[in-house]
């Protein structure tokens, strides 16, 4: 429980550097980037909620719950906003969401930094991928939600050829994703399971 408590806080040390959320100065990247942000951190605590409740660690689910529950405003607040831009300006915010698929959607973490593992973000969502906290399945799932909130499937007059390839691209993309995970998980079934250690819990050793 140790390694779920401190992985919900901001205890480790954030890299200097700026984030690398790839927006390139455009306001629709940065609506999308966190509406997406958003909605995985509030299944991700979610989800360690329910395994702190699992372990017995009831302040901990609270907490995590109370969080989850912020989180939750947050994502309805930009969800709505990129809502409206697919009603006034369909075609520019559909290539924005493409582009910000294509190059992923990583979340702020990546950037953390406990001056000891430089893969410290690496080895941290593969422990979250492995127990649940936060999954490639989560990540899949959470286009396919804004991709029905959107109705981008239904974007018809206004979209330009650019903008119909993208609609195209983003409609097929949930299922690639999972048939990545597939056979991801399929050669995972077949590694071995080597273990890290984390200063969060002093050194402790987790399989990853």
């Amino acid at each position: 429980m140790a390694l779920l408590l401190n992985s919900t806080m901001t205890a480790v040390a954030m890299k200097q550097n700026p984030a690398d959320s790839k927006f390139e100065n455009n306001p629709y990247n940065g609506f999308i980037y966190t509406s997406f942000q958003e909605r995985a951190t509030f299944i991700s605590h979610g989800n360690t909620a329910k395994l702190a409740m699992t372990y017995g660690d009831t302040t901990l689910a609270k907490i995590c719950g109370t969080i989850a529950a912020d989180e939750k405003r947050h994502e309805t607040a930009y969800t709505r906003i990129v809502e409206k831009l697919f009603e006034i300006d369909p075609d520019r915010i559909v290539q924005a969401l493409a582009s910000m698929m294509r190059k992923r959607i990583t979340m702020p973490a990546h950037l953390m930094h406990d001056g000891r593992d430089e893969d410290l973000f690496d080895h941290y969502a593969a422990v979250a991928q492995r127990i649940g906290v936060y999954t490639a399945t989560d990540y899949a799932g959470i286009l396919e939600f804004l991709l029905r909130r959107w109705e981008v499937e239904r974007l018809g007059s206004g979209l330009s050829g650019e903008g119909r390839r993208a609609q195209d691209y983003l409609c097929t993309l949930p299922q690639r994703i999972r048939r990545l995970e597939e056979r991801a998980n399929d050669r995972v079934k077949l590694a071995s399971k080597p273990s890290v250690s984390f200063s969060w819990i002093y050194g402790r050793e987790v399989e990853l």
